[in-house]
């Protein structure tokens, strides 16, 4: 990475950026004159969070702009003191050792010898510090570039003029609340790209999904037309590892469009569109269905049939849940089902319902896992659960035709709740849900969304 020559792959890593010519030079002379920067006042671009995807987007601004020191700032925050555990620690010297580039770089740092003494249980090593060399705690396999790294919260956050929100879903408010006391005397308001997959449910006074992108203008009171969402059909790692990937950047026109140039690169397509909160809820959609097909994996052997039958019906069920919260659904097929198609194959969600499934994780474990980080469906699952089984969402249903809950008309996520929630049934009960004789061909509950008036916009907080 840093310092070292890649031949195979003719890129040449210095001091964390990759210097090739795609006028990163420029696009970021672009950015800084719509932000108004004048000539020695750098842009100051903070991430908050170090999951997986939040540590993998700030590496990929360091390797494209970090070169740019006069001009840029890019810093993360994390919280300080999360120990790593002998194994973690065991593993990551191994990764060390298996990549020439990183074991010179960490020696021309004088960083290898704590990690030697960390594989020999002779120190303790932190999350904030590996990230410093470039190690993700959630994702040691994938070393990155190092990273600006600040664990005071106050300090990274209270000059920046690009924060990236890398938490979970179920970390965003609180996190943001503290932010919002470091921004009170600011003149200008900074701009807020949100990376958080995961939804909450609000029921008072009206049944709705909360998003972190509202949940981040509730608490800091930046103007909706500042934050924006990114997502796609995509692995961080791999990412990193520079396969083609692409992205969605989602809100006000006024940033999205010159973000979108500003993000993209030649193995990272970036495209921009107006629909915010709709994508963002789908980032989440996908998640609660993810948990389902990695159990679905485990419990049959991987079989190639059931994975398909699971597929028909949780693709259903999420093309009836859009047709709930948006009136043109049809526009957020590809985008979805591309999304719930990686991540069923390679997902933090897929994983963790493979691990529940095979007994080698337990429930009580709790969704943030060492090593992955939060596992999002599982409250995505209670969140869209308890928000479809409202009265006031009344749906007709098909055969009794009679009113009913949408989630009547969801087993999938009916069983998925019973199993990771109320835990009033086991793992199996998904293939039962399967199985069941009276179970309705997909193919009707896709006409069924299609044929009646199901559009509830109060869902997304809309009149």
């Amino acid at each position: 990475m840093v310092g070292s020559i890649e031949v195979a792959n003719h890129r040449v890593h210095l001091n964390g950026a990759i210097q090739h010519q795609n006028g990163f030079e420029e696009k970021l002379d672009e950015l800084r004159r719509l932000l108004g920067k004048a000539d020695g006042d750098l842009l100051r671009i903070v991430g908050v969070g170090a999951g997986a995807w939040g540590s993998v987007f700030a590496a990929l601004l360091q390797d494209s702009y970090g070169q740019f020191r006069d001009k840029v700032q890019i810093r993360i925050w994390r919280r300080p003191g999360r120990a790593v555990d002998r194994a973690t620690a065991e593993r990551l010297f191994e990764v060390i050792n298996s990549r020439e580039d990183v074991l010179r770089r960490l020696i021309r740092r004088c960083a290898y010898l704590k990690y030697v003494e960390a594989r020999l249980g002779d120190r303790t090593l932190y999350a904030d510090e590996i990230l410093k060399d470039g190690f993700c705690l959630n994702m040691i396999d994938t070393p990155l570039c190092p990273l600006k790294v600040v664990t005071n919260l106050q300090e990274a956050v209270w000059d920046a003029d690009i924060v990236v929100n890398g938490l979970p879903s179920t970390e965003t408010q609180e996190v943001f609340v503290e932010i919002s006391r470091y921004w009170k005397e600011r003149i200008t308001k900074p701009i807020i790209i949100s990376l958080a997959k995961g939804i909450e449910a609000e029921l008072d006074p009206v049944p709705r999904i909360i998003t972190p992108t509202q949940m981040i203008i509730r608490a800091s009171g930046v103007p909706i037309e500042n934050i924006l969402y990114l997502g796609g059909p995509n692995i961080a790692s791999e990412i990193y590892d520079k396969e083609y990937a692409n992205a969605r950047i989602c809100g006000a026109e006024k940033w999205r469009i010159a973000l979108a140039k500003f993000l993209r690169q030649p193995y990272f397509i970036v495209w921009d569109n107006s629909d915010l909160v709709t994508h963002e809820v789908m980032g989440g959609l996908k998640n609660v269905y993810a948990i389902g097909a990695g159990m679905i994996a485990a419990l049959t052997n991987e079989s190639a049939t059931s994975k398909s039958v699971y597929f028909a019906h949780c693709t259903s069920e999420m093309i009836f849940i859009t047709h709930l919260l948006t009136e043109e659904p049809e526009k957020l097929a590809g985008p979805l089902l591309a999304d719930t198609y990686v991540t069923l194959l390679k997902g933090r969600n897929a994983w963790y319902g493979q691990m529940i499934a095979k007994g080698e994780l337990s429930l009580d474990m709790g969704d943030s896992i060492s090593g992955k980080g939060t596992i999002q469906g599982v409250s995505a699952v209670g969140a869209f659960y308890e928000l479809l089984s409202q009265s006031s969402l009344s749906v007709l249903h098909p055969e009794d035709n009679k009113p009913v809950a949408p989630v009547e008309l969801c087993p999938i996520l009916k069983t998925l709740y019973k199993i990771l929630i109320t835990r009033e049934q086991g793992v199996r009960a998904i293939l039962q849900a399967l199985r069941d004789e009276n179970l309705n061909d997909p193919r009707d509950r896709i006409e069924i969304a299609q044929t009646h008036a199901f559009y509830r916009p109060s869902l997304l907080g809309q009149p």
